[in-house]
Protein backbone atom coordinates (compact mmCIF):
# COMPACT_ATOMS: atom_id res chain seq x y z
CA UNK A 1 0.00 0.00 0.00
CA UNK A 2 1.02 3.37 -0.48
CA UNK A 3 2.53 5.19 2.47
CA UNK A 4 2.10 8.56 0.81
CA UNK A 5 -1.20 8.16 -0.55
CA UNK A 6 -2.55 7.33 3.79
CA UNK A 7 -0.58 10.72 4.52
CA UNK A 8 -1.96 12.82 1.44
CA UNK A 9 -5.29 11.72 2.78
CA UNK A 10 -4.88 11.94 6.25
CA UNK A 11 -9.02 11.39 7.18
CA UNK A 12 -8.96 8.39 5.89
CA UNK A 13 -7.20 6.99 8.76
CA UNK A 14 -7.86 9.28 11.49
CA UNK A 15 -9.08 8.75 15.17
CA UNK A 16 -11.63 11.88 15.81
CA UNK A 17 -12.54 13.06 19.28
CA UNK A 18 -15.47 14.86 19.89
CA UNK A 19 -15.10 17.65 22.53
CA UNK A 20 -17.47 20.70 24.15
CA UNK A 21 -14.31 23.12 25.02
CA UNK A 22 -16.91 23.77 28.01
CA UNK A 23 -17.05 20.54 30.03
CA UNK A 24 -13.59 19.91 29.48
CA UNK A 25 -11.57 21.56 31.70
CA UNK A 26 -11.82 24.81 33.84
CA UNK A 27 -8.10 26.18 33.97
CA UNK A 28 -9.19 29.36 35.20
CA UNK A 29 -11.47 28.47 38.10
CA UNK A 30 -14.63 30.17 36.69
CA UNK A 31 -16.26 26.83 36.08
CA UNK A 32 -16.71 27.41 32.54
CA UNK A 33 -14.17 25.00 30.34
CA UNK A 34 -11.95 26.87 28.57
CA UNK A 35 -9.74 26.97 25.43
CA UNK A 36 -6.50 26.80 27.93
CA UNK A 37 -7.84 24.18 29.63
CA UNK A 38 -8.04 21.66 26.49
CA UNK A 39 -4.56 23.24 25.47
CA UNK A 40 -3.30 21.52 28.52
CA UNK A 41 -4.90 18.24 28.19
CA UNK A 42 -3.72 18.29 24.20
CA UNK A 43 -0.89 15.94 25.65
CA UNK A 44 -3.33 13.33 26.98
CA UNK A 45 -5.20 13.27 23.75
CA UNK A 46 -1.94 12.85 22.25
CA UNK A 47 -1.16 9.91 24.34
CA UNK A 48 -4.75 7.97 23.58
CA UNK A 49 -3.18 8.45 20.18
CA UNK A 50 -5.90 10.70 18.70
CA UNK A 51 -5.12 12.53 15.42
CA UNK A 52 -8.11 15.09 14.74
CA UNK A 53 -9.89 16.82 17.75
CA UNK A 54 -13.44 18.00 16.92
CA UNK A 55 -14.64 20.93 19.03
CA UNK A 56 -17.87 21.43 19.71
CA UNK A 57 -19.22 24.90 19.05
CA UNK A 58 -16.91 27.48 20.63
CA UNK A 59 -18.53 31.19 18.74
CA UNK A 60 -20.34 33.55 21.10
CA UNK A 61 -23.69 32.20 21.76
CA UNK A 62 -26.99 32.95 23.65
CA UNK A 63 -26.73 29.27 25.30
CA UNK A 64 -30.37 28.75 24.23
CA UNK A 65 -28.73 25.76 22.40
CA UNK A 66 -25.77 24.33 24.50
CA UNK A 67 -23.25 26.93 21.40
CA UNK A 68 -25.35 25.79 18.06
CA UNK A 69 -27.10 29.20 18.42
CA UNK A 70 -24.56 31.19 17.60
CA UNK A 71 -24.65 35.40 17.11
CA UNK A 72 -21.05 35.70 15.71
CA UNK A 73 -19.41 33.03 13.76
CA UNK A 74 -16.20 35.32 13.63
CA UNK A 75 -14.98 35.18 17.34
CA UNK A 76 -14.78 33.09 20.35
CA UNK A 77 -17.14 33.21 23.68
CA UNK A 78 -15.30 35.25 26.22
CA UNK A 79 -16.36 32.67 28.42
CA UNK A 80 -14.03 30.10 26.69
CA UNK A 81 -11.36 32.76 26.17
CA UNK A 82 -10.39 34.34 22.53
CA UNK A 83 -9.06 34.14 19.47
CA UNK A 84 -5.21 34.17 20.52
CA UNK A 85 -6.26 31.19 23.13
CA UNK A 86 -7.37 29.30 19.85
CA UNK A 87 -4.45 29.99 17.98
CA UNK A 88 -2.44 28.57 21.14
CA UNK A 89 -4.91 25.62 21.18
CA UNK A 90 -4.59 24.66 17.31
CA UNK A 91 -0.27 25.69 17.37
CA UNK A 92 0.13 22.88 20.60
CA UNK A 93 -2.54 20.57 18.92
CA UNK A 94 -0.28 20.54 15.95
CA UNK A 95 3.12 20.05 17.59
CA UNK A 96 1.65 16.55 19.11
CA UNK A 97 0.25 15.91 15.76
CA UNK A 98 -3.39 16.50 16.07
CA UNK A 99 -5.62 18.28 13.48
CA UNK A 100 -8.65 20.29 14.87
CA UNK A 101 -11.80 20.44 13.34
CA UNK A 102 -14.95 22.87 14.53
CA UNK A 103 -18.09 22.40 14.45
CA UNK A 104 -19.99 24.95 12.28
CA UNK A 105 -23.41 25.85 11.57
CA UNK A 106 -24.53 26.54 8.25
CA UNK A 107 -28.37 26.02 8.58
CA UNK A 108 -29.18 28.80 11.01
CA UNK A 109 -28.24 31.46 13.51
CA UNK A 110 -29.45 32.79 16.84
CA UNK A 111 -32.43 35.43 16.83
CA UNK A 112 -29.97 37.73 18.29
CA UNK A 113 -27.48 37.60 15.29
CA UNK A 114 -26.86 41.05 13.67
CA UNK A 115 -27.91 39.60 10.11
CA UNK A 116 -31.34 38.54 11.92
CA UNK A 117 -31.68 41.78 14.00
CA UNK A 118 -31.34 44.01 10.59
CA UNK A 119 -33.87 41.54 8.40
CA UNK A 120 -36.53 41.55 10.98
CA UNK A 121 -36.67 45.12 10.63
CA UNK A 122 -37.99 46.11 7.32
CA UNK A 123 -39.00 43.32 3.95
CA UNK A 124 -36.69 46.04 2.27
CA UNK A 125 -33.66 45.59 4.33
CA UNK A 126 -30.57 44.05 2.50
CA UNK A 127 -30.45 41.31 5.18
CA UNK A 128 -33.99 40.26 4.81
CA UNK A 129 -33.04 36.89 2.12
CA UNK A 130 -30.31 36.04 4.16
CA UNK A 131 -32.99 34.25 5.61
CA UNK A 132 -36.33 32.15 4.71
CA UNK A 133 -39.54 33.97 4.60
CA UNK A 134 -43.13 33.47 3.77
CA UNK A 135 -46.00 35.86 3.33
CA UNK A 136 -49.37 33.38 3.74
CA UNK A 137 -49.71 31.33 6.93
CA UNK A 138 -47.97 28.19 6.95
CA UNK A 139 -49.34 25.17 7.08
CA UNK A 140 -49.31 22.72 9.55
CA UNK A 141 -45.73 21.30 9.75
CA UNK A 142 -46.11 19.85 13.75
CA UNK A 143 -44.40 16.56 12.03
CA UNK A 144 -40.93 18.06 10.94
CA UNK A 145 -40.55 19.38 14.09
CA UNK A 146 -36.90 18.53 15.50
CA UNK A 147 -37.76 18.95 18.70
CA UNK A 148 -41.79 18.34 19.69
CA UNK A 149 -41.71 19.16 23.25
CA UNK A 150 -40.69 22.49 22.74
CA UNK A 151 -41.95 23.39 19.35
CA UNK A 152 -45.14 23.17 17.14
CA UNK A 153 -43.88 24.33 13.88
CA UNK A 154 -40.82 25.58 11.58
CA UNK A 155 -42.58 28.38 10.99
CA UNK A 156 -42.70 31.62 13.82
CA UNK A 157 -44.84 34.80 12.92
CA UNK A 158 -42.82 38.32 13.18
CA UNK A 159 -45.26 40.41 14.11
CA UNK A 160 -43.11 43.26 13.09
CA UNK A 161 -43.51 42.63 9.54
CA UNK A 162 -46.14 40.05 9.78
CA UNK A 163 -44.86 37.63 8.02
CA UNK A 164 -43.46 33.93 8.90
CA UNK A 165 -39.60 32.99 9.26
CA UNK A 166 -38.41 29.15 9.00
CA UNK A 167 -36.48 27.79 12.12
CA UNK A 168 -36.24 23.55 11.70
CA UNK A 169 -34.78 23.72 15.01
CA UNK A 170 -35.92 26.18 18.13
CA UNK A 171 -37.65 29.47 17.44
CA UNK A 172 -34.48 31.32 18.66
CA UNK A 173 -32.72 29.55 15.56
CA UNK A 174 -33.98 31.17 12.00
CA UNK A 175 -32.90 29.27 9.27
CA UNK A 176 -30.25 31.08 6.91
CA UNK A 177 -31.28 30.96 2.98
CA UNK A 178 -28.21 29.60 1.53
CA UNK A 179 -30.20 29.52 -1.85
CA UNK A 180 -29.04 33.54 -1.64
CA UNK A 181 -25.34 33.98 -3.44
CA UNK A 182 -24.66 36.78 -0.57
CA UNK A 183 -24.92 33.95 2.49
CA UNK A 184 -22.76 31.46 0.63
CA UNK A 185 -20.05 34.62 0.37
CA UNK A 186 -20.74 35.26 4.04
CA UNK A 187 -20.16 31.37 4.57
CA UNK A 188 -17.06 31.61 2.90
CA UNK A 189 -15.50 34.31 4.76
CA UNK A 190 -16.20 32.62 7.79
CA UNK A 191 -14.84 29.67 7.06
CA UNK A 192 -11.65 31.29 5.25
CA UNK A 193 -10.80 33.03 8.94
CA UNK A 194 -10.98 29.54 10.92
CA UNK A 195 -8.98 28.45 8.19
CA UNK A 196 -6.35 30.94 8.51
CA UNK A 197 -6.02 30.33 12.11
CA UNK A 198 -4.71 27.22 11.66
CA UNK A 199 -8.28 24.24 11.66
CA UNK A 200 -7.94 21.53 9.23
CA UNK A 201 -11.61 21.82 8.56
CA UNK A 202 -15.30 21.53 9.63
CA UNK A 203 -17.93 19.41 11.27
CA UNK A 204 -21.02 20.78 9.44
CA UNK A 205 -23.92 20.60 11.45
CA UNK A 206 -27.44 19.64 10.51
CA UNK A 207 -26.71 19.42 6.57
CA UNK A 208 -30.09 17.80 5.12
CA UNK A 209 -31.51 20.71 7.23
CA UNK A 210 -30.22 23.38 4.53
CA UNK A 211 -32.42 22.20 1.57
CA UNK A 212 -35.75 21.91 3.80
CA UNK A 213 -37.92 24.27 1.23
CA UNK A 214 -40.98 21.99 0.36
CA UNK A 215 -43.46 23.84 2.49
CA UNK A 216 -42.29 27.51 1.03
CA UNK A 217 -44.80 28.88 -1.30
CA UNK A 218 -43.44 29.29 -5.17
CA UNK A 219 -44.03 32.65 -5.42
CA UNK A 220 -41.78 33.51 -2.16
CA UNK A 221 -38.78 31.73 -3.58
CA UNK A 222 -36.82 34.31 -4.47
CA UNK A 223 -33.97 32.45 -5.92
CA UNK A 224 -33.40 29.54 -8.08
CA UNK A 225 -33.02 26.68 -5.79
CA UNK A 226 -30.07 24.06 -6.23
CA UNK A 227 -29.99 21.55 -3.06
CA UNK A 228 -26.62 20.96 -3.08
CA UNK A 229 -25.19 24.39 -4.66
CA UNK A 230 -24.25 25.41 -1.27
CA UNK A 231 -22.29 22.20 -0.44
CA UNK A 232 -20.29 22.40 -3.81
CA UNK A 233 -19.71 26.23 -3.24
CA UNK A 234 -17.57 25.56 -0.05
CA UNK A 235 -16.06 22.52 -0.90
CA UNK A 236 -14.25 24.26 -3.54
CA UNK A 237 -13.63 27.18 -1.74
CA UNK A 238 -12.14 24.77 0.92
CA UNK A 239 -10.24 23.46 -1.69
CA UNK A 240 -8.64 26.30 -3.09
CA UNK A 241 -7.13 26.93 0.73
CA UNK A 242 -5.74 23.43 1.27
CA UNK A 243 -5.89 20.05 -0.01
CA UNK A 244 -5.87 18.67 3.45
CA UNK A 245 -9.01 20.46 4.65
CA UNK A 246 -12.36 17.90 5.17
CA UNK A 247 -15.91 18.93 5.03
CA UNK A 248 -17.55 16.11 7.80
CA UNK A 249 -21.22 16.28 7.34
CA UNK A 250 -23.64 15.12 9.98
CA UNK A 251 -26.64 13.75 7.70
CA UNK A 252 -29.24 11.26 8.92
CA UNK A 253 -31.15 10.24 5.66
CA UNK A 254 -31.73 7.11 3.79
CA UNK A 255 -29.55 5.00 2.30
CA UNK A 256 -30.71 5.94 -0.87
CA UNK A 257 -30.16 9.55 -0.73
CA UNK A 258 -26.54 9.57 0.74
CA UNK A 259 -24.33 9.45 -2.22
CA UNK A 260 -25.55 13.12 -3.06
CA UNK A 261 -23.95 13.93 -0.34
CA UNK A 262 -20.47 13.52 -1.24
CA UNK A 263 -21.16 14.79 -5.02
CA UNK A 264 -21.39 11.96 -6.70
CA UNK A 265 -18.66 10.60 -9.31
CA UNK A 266 -17.15 14.46 -9.14
CA UNK A 267 -16.85 14.16 -5.07
CA UNK A 268 -17.80 17.90 -5.00
CA UNK A 269 -19.30 18.58 -2.05
CA UNK A 270 -18.88 16.39 1.92
CA UNK A 271 -15.73 14.81 2.64
CA UNK A 272 -16.92 12.43 5.31
CA UNK A 273 -20.34 11.26 6.72
CA UNK A 274 -21.31 10.18 9.73
CA UNK A 275 -22.73 6.60 9.01
CA UNK A 276 -26.46 6.83 11.00
CA UNK A 277 -27.81 3.91 9.00
CA UNK A 278 -24.69 1.34 10.79
CA UNK A 279 -25.04 3.21 14.17
CA UNK A 280 -28.29 2.29 15.19
CA UNK A 281 -27.76 -1.01 13.14
CA UNK A 282 -25.14 -1.80 15.36
CA UNK A 283 -27.38 -1.21 18.55
CA UNK A 284 -29.90 -3.30 16.67
CA UNK A 285 -27.22 -6.22 16.50
CA UNK A 286 -26.48 -5.96 20.31
CA UNK A 287 -29.88 -5.76 21.32
CA UNK A 288 -31.02 -8.86 19.35
CA UNK A 289 -26.98 -10.72 20.06
CA UNK A 290 -27.41 -10.97 16.13
CA UNK A 291 -24.69 -9.40 13.74
CA UNK A 292 -27.92 -9.52 10.49
CA UNK A 293 -29.09 -5.71 11.05
CA UNK A 294 -25.49 -4.33 10.83
CA UNK A 295 -24.28 -6.74 8.25
CA UNK A 296 -27.26 -5.40 6.02
CA UNK A 297 -26.74 -1.85 7.01
CA UNK A 298 -23.11 -2.29 5.60
CA UNK A 299 -23.73 -3.59 2.55
CA UNK A 300 -26.33 -0.82 2.49
CA UNK A 301 -23.37 2.04 2.29
CA UNK A 302 -23.08 3.73 -1.25
CA UNK A 303 -20.04 3.55 -2.58
CA UNK A 304 -18.07 6.25 -2.02
CA UNK A 305 -15.10 7.58 -4.30
CA UNK A 306 -11.24 7.81 -3.20
CA UNK A 307 -10.94 10.58 -1.43
CA UNK A 308 -14.70 10.21 0.61
CA UNK A 309 -14.80 8.60 3.71
CA UNK A 310 -17.61 6.98 6.16
CA UNK A 311 -17.46 7.78 9.91
CA UNK A 312 -17.93 5.42 12.47
CA UNK A 313 -19.44 5.89 15.79
CA UNK A 314 -21.50 4.57 18.59
CA UNK A 315 -23.02 7.65 19.66
CA UNK A 316 -22.57 11.36 19.57
CA UNK A 317 -23.28 14.40 21.25
CA UNK A 318 -27.19 14.41 20.92
CA UNK A 319 -29.21 11.78 21.61
CA UNK A 320 -28.58 8.27 20.07
CA UNK A 321 -31.26 8.43 18.18
CA UNK A 322 -32.92 5.26 16.39
CA UNK A 323 -34.75 7.25 13.74
CA UNK A 324 -34.50 5.11 10.93
CA UNK A 325 -35.21 1.91 12.75
CA UNK A 326 -38.79 0.24 12.34
CA UNK A 327 -41.30 1.04 15.02
CA UNK A 328 -40.56 -2.45 16.11
CA UNK A 329 -36.96 -2.54 15.86
CA UNK A 330 -36.85 0.46 17.92
CA UNK A 331 -38.70 -0.57 20.86
CA UNK A 332 -35.84 -3.99 20.88
CA UNK A 333 -33.85 -1.41 21.22
CA UNK A 334 -35.48 0.72 23.80
CA UNK A 335 -36.36 -2.41 25.65
CA UNK A 336 -32.57 -4.15 25.73
CA UNK A 337 -30.91 -0.65 26.74
CA UNK A 338 -33.25 1.82 27.71
CA UNK A 339 -36.34 0.76 29.07
CA UNK A 340 -37.47 3.56 31.70
CA UNK A 341 -39.25 6.18 29.59
CA UNK A 342 -36.97 8.54 31.17
CA UNK A 343 -33.86 7.01 29.43
CA UNK A 344 -35.68 7.74 26.18
CA UNK A 345 -35.70 11.46 24.18
CA UNK A 346 -38.52 12.80 21.81
CA UNK A 347 -39.61 8.86 21.40
CA UNK A 348 -36.54 8.09 18.81
CA UNK A 349 -33.32 7.75 20.72
CA UNK A 350 -31.69 7.65 24.60
CA UNK A 351 -30.10 9.98 26.19
CA UNK A 352 -27.72 7.36 27.72
CA UNK A 353 -24.05 6.73 27.23
CA UNK A 354 -22.65 3.32 26.08
CA UNK A 355 -21.48 1.89 29.38
CA UNK A 356 -24.85 2.32 31.46
CA UNK A 357 -26.66 0.91 28.45
CA UNK A 358 -24.79 -2.29 28.34
CA UNK A 359 -25.14 -2.44 32.49
CA UNK A 360 -21.29 -1.83 33.14
CA UNK A 361 -20.39 -5.52 31.59
CA UNK A 362 -16.70 -4.98 30.00
CA UNK A 363 -17.27 -7.88 27.95
CA UNK A 364 -19.96 -6.08 25.74
CA UNK A 365 -18.49 -2.64 26.21
CA UNK A 366 -15.02 -3.64 25.16
CA UNK A 367 -16.87 -5.51 21.78
CA UNK A 368 -18.82 -2.61 21.24
CA UNK A 369 -15.77 -0.37 20.62
CA UNK A 370 -13.46 -2.93 19.10
CA UNK A 371 -16.28 -3.52 16.43
CA UNK A 372 -16.48 0.09 15.58
CA UNK A 373 -12.73 0.46 14.83
CA UNK A 374 -12.63 -2.31 13.02
CA UNK A 375 -15.51 -1.38 10.64
CA UNK A 376 -14.21 0.21 7.33
CA UNK A 377 -13.91 4.14 8.06
CA UNK A 378 -12.56 6.50 10.31
CA UNK A 379 -13.82 5.87 14.30
CA UNK A 380 -15.00 8.99 16.69
CA UNK A 381 -15.30 9.26 20.42
CA UNK A 382 -17.56 11.10 21.82
CA UNK A 383 -15.49 12.91 24.97
CA UNK A 384 -15.23 10.45 27.94
CA UNK A 385 -15.85 7.43 26.02
CA UNK A 386 -12.25 6.28 26.94
CA UNK A 387 -13.02 5.63 30.47
CA UNK A 388 -16.43 4.68 30.56
CA UNK A 389 -18.39 7.68 31.83
CA UNK A 390 -22.29 7.29 32.28
CA UNK A 391 -24.87 10.09 31.95
CA UNK A 392 -27.22 12.04 34.30
CA UNK A 393 -30.36 11.85 33.99
CA UNK A 394 -31.46 14.12 36.25
CA UNK A 395 -29.74 16.99 33.66
CA UNK A 396 -32.85 17.53 30.89
CA UNK A 397 -32.58 16.27 27.86
CA UNK A 398 -29.67 15.57 25.64
CA UNK A 399 -27.58 17.39 28.42
CA UNK A 400 -27.39 14.03 30.03
CA UNK A 401 -24.55 12.98 28.32
CA UNK A 402 -22.61 16.20 28.36
CA UNK A 403 -21.65 16.79 31.63
CA UNK A 404 -18.19 17.40 32.83
CA UNK A 405 -15.22 15.50 32.25
CA UNK A 406 -13.72 13.34 34.89
CA UNK A 407 -10.44 13.85 35.20
CA UNK A 408 -9.63 12.20 39.10
CA UNK A 409 -11.49 12.02 42.18
CA UNK A 410 -10.82 15.32 43.60
CA UNK A 411 -13.17 18.18 43.82
CA UNK A 412 -16.00 18.19 40.54
CA UNK A 413 -14.01 15.46 39.08
CA UNK A 414 -10.92 17.65 38.71
CA UNK A 415 -13.00 19.50 35.89
CA UNK A 416 -12.80 22.68 38.48
CA UNK A 417 -11.82 24.02 41.32
CA UNK A 418 -15.09 26.39 41.23
CA UNK A 419 -17.94 25.76 43.54
CA UNK A 420 -20.45 23.41 41.72
CA UNK A 421 -22.96 25.77 41.11
CA UNK A 422 -20.39 27.39 39.23
CA UNK A 423 -20.16 24.50 36.62
CA UNK A 424 -22.10 24.44 33.47
CA UNK A 425 -23.91 21.69 34.41
CA UNK A 426 -24.35 18.76 37.43
CA UNK A 427 -21.53 15.67 37.07
CA UNK A 428 -22.82 12.30 36.79
CA UNK A 429 -22.77 11.00 40.05
CA UNK A 430 -23.34 7.42 41.40
CA UNK A 431 -21.16 4.01 39.99
CA UNK A 432 -20.45 6.44 37.13
CA UNK A 433 -19.41 9.57 38.55
CA UNK A 434 -15.52 10.31 38.78
CA UNK A 435 -15.12 8.68 42.07
CA UNK A 436 -15.19 5.80 40.34
CA UNK A 437 -15.11 6.64 36.57
CA UNK A 438 -12.05 8.74 36.19
CA UNK A 439 -8.60 9.09 33.62
CA UNK A 440 -6.12 9.02 36.92
CA UNK A 441 -7.29 5.53 37.72
CA UNK A 442 -7.40 4.43 34.61
CA UNK A 443 -4.86 5.90 32.44
CA UNK A 444 -1.60 3.32 34.16
CA UNK A 445 -4.27 0.71 34.74
CA UNK A 446 -2.90 -2.21 31.79
CA UNK A 447 -6.33 -3.61 32.36
CA UNK A 448 -8.93 -0.54 32.25
CA UNK A 449 -10.77 0.59 29.64
CA UNK A 450 -8.64 3.45 28.87
CA UNK A 451 -6.12 1.13 28.19
CA UNK A 452 -7.74 -0.88 25.67
CA UNK A 453 -8.98 2.04 23.96
CA UNK A 454 -5.70 3.17 23.53
CA UNK A 455 -4.79 -0.24 22.46
CA UNK A 456 -7.46 -0.39 19.70
CA UNK A 457 -6.38 3.36 18.69
CA UNK A 458 -2.57 2.47 18.21
CA UNK A 459 -3.94 -1.01 16.35
CA UNK A 460 -6.19 1.13 13.78
CA UNK A 461 -3.67 2.92 13.23
CA UNK A 462 -1.32 0.31 12.33
CA UNK A 463 -3.66 -1.18 9.94
CA UNK A 464 -4.44 1.02 7.27
CA UNK A 465 -6.54 -1.58 5.55
CA UNK A 466 -9.49 -0.50 8.08
CA UNK A 467 -9.66 2.93 6.73
CA UNK A 468 -9.21 1.88 3.24
CA UNK A 469 -10.65 -1.38 2.66
CA UNK A 470 -14.52 -1.79 1.79
CA UNK A 471 -16.50 -4.26 3.65
CA UNK A 472 -16.58 -7.98 2.84
CA UNK A 473 -18.66 -10.21 5.19
CA UNK A 474 -16.79 -13.57 5.54
CA UNK A 475 -19.38 -16.59 6.09
CA UNK A 476 -19.81 -18.47 9.18
CA UNK A 477 -22.45 -20.43 10.60
CA UNK A 478 -22.48 -18.49 13.80
CA UNK A 479 -25.78 -15.76 13.67
CA UNK A 480 -24.23 -13.72 16.20
CA UNK A 481 -20.78 -13.27 14.94
CA UNK A 482 -19.56 -10.63 12.63
CA UNK A 483 -16.37 -12.03 10.43
CA UNK A 484 -15.28 -9.41 7.83
CA UNK A 485 -11.92 -8.73 5.67
CA UNK A 486 -10.58 -5.29 5.09
CA UNK A 487 -7.82 -5.85 2.28
CA UNK A 488 -6.17 -3.06 0.23
CA UNK A 489 -3.38 -4.74 -2.01
CA UNK A 490 -1.85 -7.83 0.02
CA UNK A 491 -2.57 -6.07 3.49
CA UNK A 492 -5.54 -7.73 5.03
CA UNK A 493 -6.96 -7.65 8.90
CA UNK A 494 -9.85 -9.99 9.69
CA UNK A 495 -11.76 -8.93 12.04
CA UNK A 496 -13.98 -11.56 13.96
CA UNK A 497 -17.07 -10.49 16.52
CA UNK A 498 -19.07 -12.38 19.37
CA UNK A 499 -22.12 -10.70 19.78
CA UNK A 500 -23.58 -13.17 21.67
CA UNK A 501 -22.59 -14.47 25.50
CA UNK A 502 -21.68 -18.15 24.18
CA UNK A 503 -18.16 -19.35 23.25
CA UNK A 504 -17.56 -20.40 19.69
CA UNK A 505 -15.29 -21.79 17.56
CA UNK A 506 -15.24 -20.15 13.79
CA UNK A 507 -14.46 -22.03 10.95
CA UNK A 508 -13.26 -18.72 8.15
CA UNK A 509 -12.48 -19.29 4.56
CA UNK A 510 -9.30 -17.71 3.81
CA UNK A 511 -10.17 -17.56 -0.21
CA UNK A 512 -10.72 -13.98 -0.16
CA UNK A 513 -7.42 -13.17 1.19
CA UNK A 514 -5.10 -15.99 -0.47
CA UNK A 515 -4.65 -14.89 -3.79
CA UNK A 516 -2.87 -16.44 -6.47
CA UNK A 517 -0.70 -13.17 -7.40
CA UNK A 518 -0.17 -12.34 -3.62
CA UNK A 519 2.28 -14.39 -1.97
CA UNK A 520 1.39 -17.38 0.49
CA UNK A 521 0.26 -16.63 3.65
CA UNK A 522 2.40 -17.45 7.06
CA UNK A 523 0.38 -17.05 9.52
CA UNK A 524 -1.92 -14.28 11.05
CA UNK A 525 -1.96 -12.66 14.39
CA UNK A 526 -4.34 -11.31 16.71
CA UNK A 527 -3.17 -7.45 17.17
CA UNK A 528 -5.07 -7.35 20.34
CA UNK A 529 -4.49 -10.62 22.31
CA UNK A 530 -1.59 -13.40 22.13
CA UNK A 531 -3.11 -15.50 19.69
CA UNK A 532 -1.78 -16.93 16.63
CA UNK A 533 -3.02 -18.94 13.98
CA UNK A 534 -1.46 -20.52 11.02
CA UNK A 535 -3.80 -21.95 8.03
CA UNK A 536 -4.39 -25.09 7.23
CA UNK A 537 -5.93 -26.21 3.54
CA UNK A 538 -6.50 -30.09 4.69
CA UNK A 539 -5.76 -31.16 0.90
CA UNK A 540 -7.81 -28.49 -0.52
CA UNK A 541 -6.32 -25.55 -2.30
CA UNK A 542 -7.92 -22.84 -0.20
CA UNK A 543 -6.71 -21.98 3.22
CA UNK A 544 -9.10 -21.95 6.07
CA UNK A 545 -8.86 -21.44 9.86
CA UNK A 546 -10.55 -22.01 12.76
CA UNK A 547 -11.16 -19.22 15.36
CA UNK A 548 -11.54 -19.61 19.28
CA UNK A 549 -13.86 -16.52 20.40
CA UNK A 550 -15.25 -16.55 24.13
CA UNK A 551 -18.80 -14.86 24.52
CA UNK A 552 -18.59 -11.50 23.21
CA UNK A 553 -15.25 -11.95 22.32
CA UNK A 554 -13.58 -10.16 19.55
CA UNK A 555 -10.05 -10.90 17.59
CA UNK A 556 -8.06 -8.76 14.82
CA UNK A 557 -5.96 -11.53 12.56
CA UNK A 558 -3.79 -9.13 10.45
CA UNK A 559 -2.39 -11.41 7.89
CA UNK A 560 1.01 -12.11 7.80
CA UNK A 561 2.59 -12.99 4.59
CA UNK A 562 5.79 -14.91 3.65
CA UNK A 563 8.47 -12.30 3.34
CA UNK A 564 6.02 -9.91 4.64
CA UNK A 565 7.93 -6.73 6.32
CA UNK A 566 5.00 -5.78 8.66
CA UNK A 567 5.76 -5.73 11.97
CA UNK A 568 2.51 -7.67 14.00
Amino acid sequence: MQMSKTADLWWKTAVFYCADVQTFLDADGDGQGDLTGMAHRVDYLADLGVTCLWLMPLYPTRDVDDGYDITDFLSVDPRLGDLGDFVELVRIARSRGIRVILDFVMNHTSDHHPWFKEARKDTANPYRDYYVWRSTAPPDTSALVVFPDQEDSIWEKDDRTDQWYLHNFYKTQPDLNTANPKVRDEIVKVMGLWLGLGVSGFRIDAVPFLFAQDTLPKKDQKFEWDPHLALRHVKAFCGRRGSEVVLLGEVNVARAEQAAFFGGADGDELTMQFDFIAMQATWLSLARGDAGPLVEALRGRPEADEESQWVNFLRNHDELTLDKLTDEERQEVFDAFGPDPDMQLYGRGLRRRLPTMLDGDPRRIRLAYSLMFSLPGSPVLFYGEEIGMGENLDVPGRYAVRTPMQWSAAQNGGFSKAAKRRLPRPLTEGAYGPDHVNVASQRNDPDSLWTFIAQLIRRYRQSPELGWGPFHPLEQPFDAVLAHVAKVDSWATIAVHNLGPDACRVPLSLASVAGDDLPPIAHLTDLLDDYRLEPVTDGSATPSIEVDLEGYGCRWLQVIREGDERIA
